[in-house]
């Protein structure tokens, strides 16, 4: 079971964000500790916050009073509302706030249920109640509560936590923007690309495609991005997301900045080296896209091809997972291009591509691994199974990013939409 704990100063946000679940009926409430209870059992959160107001009107000087807890237990544990009780009232006792009022949440908007406790982290003194150390004691609590209730452990399911958290995009699942959320919020942290092409050819493994809308309002320009799920054949499936529901790295600015950023580096010629022999290698050892496709997967590279409606190749982006870095073709030279891989594909025309040098591969191997080649190769074994990106891959990039369950973007989104309604009444 994973613990994320939040503190905000915005009370009636974070009770807003979880009684909208209630009113979709994608939640309920499941416990009321020291709560002002009504007689049917109804609350809103003006009703709800009231039982709060006695500690915040006390509140000497602590700023982020509102405690925000989520205990997210295995999609695999099946666990009753009683449970969920115990565990709630537990967790809380253990971590120092049992004789806070507090509320627990359960939500259902997801493929697993999980429990939300919002309460505030001051006493009716006012004091500030202590903090110290509070991410190893919420570890240690977890553990116990694993063994007590028979919860598969978080510690020992780590990588399957994060698999579930960037799998790619199954729009016949259900929840699709959550699916999107979980891919696009992390992949520009971790692998490098320059263009909008290169970001779409490493969205489309992940089934997943965007595009630039732009336009004018009150005679200012304005521009943004659409984020659509795509199905098994490439195509668009659903309706398309706003980039702003996603949070900030996966907006067009964000975007244009990792761009800049990727260009001004000046470490990439031996990547690029590196890669050029990879694709050359692989070009005189197959004689059709199908085998040149599998040859680089076997090396930890993917291909993505566009072609139009005539079957005619008019792009090409290699993706190196090995240094996590995109190239369209006609970056890496025009030997690498389009036109090439049609007219060696569809007309035999055999490119004249000559194998960089071997110099410089090595010394691209000898400052960028730290473990020997045919180690690290043996990490790409996998690839050679299909030509869509197997679970183990998405576990793998799932363990570099084992902060992502400490962020609630659809809350944080929720409170910034509610942030700029209230400035704009202002204004």
């Amino acid at each position: 079971m994973i613990a994320k704990i939040g503190r905000s100063s915005n009370l009636y946000g974070t009770l807003s964000y979880n009684n909208i679940k209630i009113e979709k009926e994608k939640g309920e409430i499941l416990l009321l500790n020291k709560m002002i209870e009504t007689a049917d059992g109804s609350y809103s959160v003006s009703q709800l916050a009231r039982s709060f107001e006695p500690y915040l009107l006390a509140n000497r000087n602590t700023e982020k009073h509102t405690l925000h807890i989520s205990l997210n237990p295995d999609p695999k544990d099946k666990v009753s509302d009683e449970k969920y009780k115990e565990m709630a009232q537990q967790y809380m006792t253990e971590m120092g706030y049992g004789d806070q009022p507090f509320i627990v949440f359960k939500h259902t908007d997801i493929d697993r249920s999980h429990i939300h406790i919002v309460s505030v982290c001051v006493d009716e003194e006012g004091k500030k109640i202590s903090d110290q150390f509070e991410k190893i004691r919420s570890m240690k609590v977890c553990r116990e509560l694993e063994n007590k209730f028979g919860l598969i452990s978080a510690t020992g399911k780590k990588h399957q936590r994060d698999d579930k958290i960037f799998r790619p995009v199954n729009y016949q699942a259900g929840d699709v923007k959550s699916q999107i959320a979980a891919v696009v919020r992390h992949l520009p942290d971790y692998y490098k690309f320059q263009t909008l092409g290169e970001y779409n050819a490493l969205l489309s493994l992940f089934n997943i495609t965007t595009e630039k809308v732009e336009g004018e309002f009150m005679g200012k320009h304005w521009q943004g991005l659409l984020y659509f799920p795509l199905n098994e054949k490439g195509e668009k499936s659903g309706h398309p997301f706003k980039a702003s529901l996603f949070g900030k790295n996966a907006g067009i600015d964000a975007l244009e900045k990792h761009f800049t950023a990727c260009k001004n580096k000046n470490n990439d010629q031996p990547l690029k080296q590196n890669l050029k022999k990879s694709i050359t290698k692989a070009l005189h050892s197959s004689k059709d896209e199908q085998a040149f496709k599998k040859k680089l997967k076997k090396e930890g590279i993917d291909t993505v091809v566009r072609k139009n409606d005539n079957g005619r190749i008019y792009g090409i982006t290699f993706i190196d997972h090995r240094s996590k870095t995109v190239w369209n073709g006609s970056r890496l030279g025009k030997e690498c291009s389009a036109k090439v891989f049609h007219d060696y594909w569809n007309n035999n025309i055999k490119p004249e591509i000559e194998i960089p040098d071997q110099m410089q591969a090595k010394k691209y191997q000898s400052t960028n691994a730290n473990q020997p080649p045919e180690e690290f190769n043996r990490q790409f074994d996998f690839l050679n199974d299909s030509e869509k990106y197997s679970d183990i891959f998405i576990e793998a990039l799932g363990t570099l990013i084992p902060g992502s369950l400490n962020k609630n973007y659809e809350e944080e989104n929720f409170t910034y939409k509610k942030m700029k309604k209230k400035k704009r009444r202002k204004g």
